[in-house]
This record gives structure tokens, C-alpha cells and sequence, in this order.
């Protein structure tokens, strides 16, 4: 007497859940539910997608030293700079200029960026986090290069805004 492939009695294929494993981490995905009869397999990779907690970071109050410039603080920042907005890190990671290597930048000096064009990727933990702009202008400067670490609220990009 043979056995209906489809019964509910018979365990899943160890190999084959092993396969299943291997095209999930292939094709980065992160869950995939089988069913059989009255048995329900769910596997996933990686932890649950939660959102990225924000570090809450208390800076210590350093000692201030005076220092004995003649220079005011306001000649710092060159004119040029002036009226910049930063698109900033929203996480601790690596920065990422292009969706896959090889492909072209999602954005470069010169570029007219609106509030939720997409200028790059910042990857924490193998989560990728695709960046917003956030604000409307034309990037002036790229702060950082590729595979870069950032901290949470480093400056990427300048942009003028418009």
C-alpha cells in the first residue's frame, strides 16, 4: 500500500527544509510557511523584524578649556556652506551608495532630490534601511564613500534646498 504524498502523518523532508533554507538565504527572504494536512511549518531567518531601537546616548559634560582664538566661531564654516542641510544616518551601520554592487548610485553630486527620494542604504545586521532624503534641494557633497561605518545622525550628504 503506497503513501499519498499529501498525508498529514508523514514528517516534512529534512533535506528538502535544508534546500528551503538555502533559497530563503539566496533570495533574502525572511519567512516561508508550509502546510501539509493539519501541519504548519514556518521558517524564517534572522530575528523578527522589529524596529531598529534608537540609541539613547547621554553625552558626559566635558571640561571646557578656553581656548585663545582671536577667530569668531561664525568664521568656521566657509560661506560656501552656508544654508546646507544635512541628510543625516538614521542608524549605526555601513553605508551604502547603490542598491547592489555594480549598479549605479541612487544619487550623485548634482542631483534634484525630493523628500522621499531614496539616497542610499545604511545596513545594520544584514538589514538593509533604504535613507530618505527628506528634504527637496540638489546634493552639493557625499560625506561618506562606500562600505563606510556611520553613527547614528552622521552626516551623508549636503543638499542646498529649493
Amino acid at each position: 500500500m503506497s503513501k499519498d504524498p499529501s498525508s498529514s502523518s508523514d514528517p516534512f523532508d529534512l533535506e528538502r527544509i535544508q534546500q528551503l533554507v538555502e533559497l530563503m538565504e539566496q533570495h533574502n527572504l525572511r519567512e516561508v510557511k508550509l502546510k501539509r494536512g493539519d501541519q504548519v511549518w514556518i521558517l524564517r531567518r534572522g530575528a523578527a523584524e522589529a524596529p531598529m531601537p534608537v540609541p539613547t546616548f547621554v553625552p558626559q559634560p566635558q571640561p571646557v578649556v578656553p581656548q585663545q582664538s582671536a577667530a569668531p566661531q561664525a568664521a568656521a564654516k566657509p560661506a560656501s556652506e552656508e544654508g546646507l542641510s544635512a541628510i543625516k544616518s538614521p542608524t549605526v551601520g555601513t553605508f551604502y551608495s547603490a542598491p547592489q554592487p555594480g549598479d549605479p548610485p541612487f544619487v550623485k553630486v548634482g542631483d534634484k532630490v525630493q523628500h522621499d527620494t531614496v539616497v542610499c542604504m545604511v545596513e545594520a545586521m544584514k538589514f538593509f534601511n533604504q535613507v530618505q532624503a527628506e528634504v527637496a534641494g540638489v546634493i552639493t557633497k557625499i560625506l561618506v564613500h562606500e562600505g563606510d561605518p556611520v553613527e547614528f545622525g552622521q552626516p551623508l550628504f549636503q543638499v542646498r534646498p529649493e
